[in-house]
């Protein structure tokens, strides 16, 4: 489980890569992303003039951007005001985003810094994987080379779809379309546009070893319920969806595109009515189902499975996991039902939707009006070069973060977070000695969990090898397909093979953290490492207050409603008495009730069951990050800087890394898809600690006050 929003297929989060994970090449090459935004109309949206940059905060004596705060508002009131509400009222989203804060903004010195690296390899030796970086790079931003072949290096694969003749060559066509591009526990990424997406990750019923995971998949808009709700807003989505597959077909110049997208969308639409919901996705009680391979063809017949798997690489499996079983049976039974053209149809769109960056000018123009604009609220294409980084990390991003890491990492900074990680961990230890709820039974069990727990601070121990990726100068499209399979083909090899219980899911230049609730560890990347997180010569209670918070939501996160279902091996087992686990529920379902009555938009509120994991880990990281802080303080008191307190101070930091600005249209999407609630009810979860309270003198009658009962108090 992440920290933050994972950026999204067609829009953008503050992170390095399209996908959460940061790691798959099949990513930047296939899904929709605002940080690599999928193609767009023939015609470029007019110019839209640049708003005014965003203030750049002045940190204070004490590490805080005090000019960005509104004291007119009351911290009772809205704390989250009261801690960003100048900085609100004065920062514009830039065009080419669909949200601005705290993490976009150190994503984008990440972008900088990785920019400069990578330009730095283009003349590096031939054969090194130095010069693979920089021949990615400069080979996807040789936009001339790639008008120029225009849709030649997709007709093989067009040619082959044309030539399906029956069902066994159709299976076996969707069987070749699967890629390694999903992880549902890791970085929480479900969404494919693939029929399915491959995991490889430990099995959830022996942690000993690899197990292969089919998701569900084959949308091109967000989440079924962008085909189902049955709403204006959501109307005029598909409508405009329709004719961004019509207009995709009509620029690759296949016939009849109008009557083509009719039947891609009536296939869609049936797709997302097999779908799983969000919530039932992350349902770790629905979601374990060993099949054996021999089975499926009985399960879920339609699909010719032997077909299928034997064009995916997974013929020599012989089980696979089944993490969505009624969506898979439901999909398969339409590979046998529908017509042949509409799958056809179905795939050539695919085909052109995925490999849009990599296709000519106006392909990429298409893509960005509808999976950057009308999904996502993006007035502008983010340059090529950025998006050439992007590309350049789902492909090579180990490598680029070990020359990240080279310069921008240094080992005092490790040190002091080491530090800081060792005394949360101790923290959250005396907290579970302290809980008056829980038996002594539990208790030892959740102790030696945390005596367990693996930490992993700005890069992996090992770094990855790219010595098998083939990297072309000039070949943009080819060096986008590779890059995929040979990240899927990583993984495919993991089977079978001992498990790495070190692997890391992010590049170490992510503006983001991770739970692992398999290996049942907690990752760091080296770019949170810094002001507002984390700051080595900083006020404590800022350091606390921000990447604190972060390593406490992490460590929370193997204890949150998914997380407390494995055990300290990252086996998914209850070691939960009856009683203590009800209690626990008891208590997220509080959480539950509390974050639906959050409602961001007139028609949309905060979905509490999909939210809760995160809410979970932010309430009770953050709470376990105060004891940190205190205990860090000794029997000394914490000195009053500027006219504050060190809880005020902890708790201002705690709120200033979660101020952001979102579009409408991004904002929707993240209420409906993300498992993260958005910046200011985070931000809000300080109303359930008593010491914010005393903090900031609170009262009743102010609108964040909850009686010392109403407070959610989990772990």
């Amino acid at each position: 489980m992440t920290l933050h929003h994972r950026r999204f297929p067609n829009a953008a989060r503050g992170v390095v890569a399209a996908c959460a994970s940061a790691l798959m090449a099949s990513c930047a090459a296939s899904a929709p992303a605002e940080k690599t935004p999928p193609p767009a109309p023939a015609e470029t949206p007019a110019p839209v003039a640049a708003p005014a940059p965003a203030p750049k905060p002045t940190y204070g004596t004490f590490g805080y951007d005090a000019d960005g705060m509104d004291r007119a508002v009351k911290p009772g009131d809205n704390f989250y005001r009261h801690a960003n509400g100048t900085w609100l009222d004065k920062t514009e989203i830039p065009a080419d985003r669909s949200s601005y804060g705290m993490f976009t903004a150190l994503s984008e010195l990440a972008d900088q810094r990785s920019r400069e690296l990578i330009e730095a390899q283009i003349q590096a030796p031939e054969g090194t994987e130095a010069r693979k970086i920089g021949d990615y790079f400069a080979t996807f931003l040789d936009e001339a080379a790639i008008e120029a072949k225009g849709l030649a290096p997709l007709k093989p694969e067009l040619d082959r779809i044309a030539a399906i003749s029956n069902k066994k060559a159709l299976s076996s066509e969707l069987g070749s379309t699967l890629r390694a591009d999903v992880d549902a526990l890791n970085t929480g990424r479900i969404y494919t546009r693939n029929l399915f997406g491959l995991w490889v990750a430990e099995d959830l019923n022996d942690p000993s070893r690899y197990a292969p995971y089919l998701l569900q998949g084959g949308l091109g808009l967000p989440d079924r319920d962008y085909y189902l709700v049955d709403s204006p807003r959501f109307k005029e989505v598909r409508q405009a969806y329709q004719q961004h597959i019509a207009n995709m077909l009509k620029l690759a110049g296949l016939s009849e595109p109008e009557a083509r997208a009719a039947r891609v969308f009536a296939l869609e639409s049936k797709i997302a009515k097999a779908h799983w919901a969000q919530v039932d996705s992350r349902d770790i009680t629905k979601t374990n189902n060993p099949w054996p391979r021999e089975q499926f063809a009985k399960k879920a017949p339609g699909m010719d499975w032997n077909a299928y798997f034997t064009a995916a690489g997974l013929a020599q499996q012989p089980q696979i996991i089944v993490w969505q079983p009624s969506a898979l049976t439901g999909l398969s039974k339409l590979v046998g039902g529908e017509p042949l053209q509409a799958w056809k149809d179905y795939l050539t769109f695919h085909a052109i939707a995925r490999t849009a960056q990599v296709l000519p000018k106006a392909f990429v123009d298409e893509s960005f009006v509808f999976n950057g604009k009308t999904l996502s609220g993006s007035q502008k294409q983010r340059d090529r070069w950025k998006r050439g980084v992007d590309f350049t990390n789902a492909a090579l991003g180990m490598a680029v973060g070990k020359l990240y890491v080279e310069k921008y990492f240094p080992p005092n900074v490790k040190a002091a977070a080491d530090a800081m990680v060792r005394n949360i961990v101790t923290a959250f230890g005396q907290r579970i000695d302290a809980l008056t709820w829980m038996s002594p039974e539990t208790k030892a069990r959740a102790k030696e969990k945390v005596g367990t727990l693996q930490t992993s601070i700005g890069h992996p121990a090992k770094w990855r090898d790219y010595s098998g990726l083939e990297v072309i100068r000039g070949d943009a499209f080819g060096n986008a397909e590779r890059a995929s399979r040979f990240e899927t083909q990583r993984n495919l090899n993991k089977l079978g093979q001992p498990v790495d219980r070190t692997e890391w899911y992010m590049v170490p230049h992510l503006v983001n953290a991770l739970n692992s609730p398999q290996q049942n560890s907690i990752i760091f990347p080296a770019a949170i490492l810094q002001p507002p997180f984390f700051d080595a010569n900083a006020d404590p209670a800022i350091n606390y207050g921000g990447i604190g918070t972060v390593i406490g939501h992490e460590i929370v996160h193997s204890f949150d409603d998914t997380g407390a279902q494995f055990d300290a091996r990252g086996k998914l087992a209850n070691w939960w008495t009856k009683e203590d686990e009800a209690r626990f529920k008891a208590a997220g379902k509080a959480l539950t009730e509390q974050y639906n009555a959050y409602k961001p938009l007139p028609d949309l509120a905060v979905n509490g069951d999909l939210t809760l994991g995160e809410n979970i880990a932010d309430v009770a990281g953050l709470a376990v990050a105060h004891d940190a802080y205190k205990l860090s303080l000794g029997d000394k008191p914490a000195p009053v800087i500027d006219g504050y307190t060190g809880d005020q101070r902890f708790f201002l930091g705690f709120a200033q890394v979660w101020r952001n600005k979102y579009r409408e249209p991004m904002l929707r999407r993240i209420l409906m898809t993300d498992g993260h609630s958005p910046g200011e009810y985070r931000a809000s979860t300080v109303r359930n600690l008593d010491a914010w309270y005393q903090a900031f003198d609170v009262a009743p009658g102010q609108s964040l006050f909850l009686a010392p009962e109403q407070r959610v108090r989990i772990w």
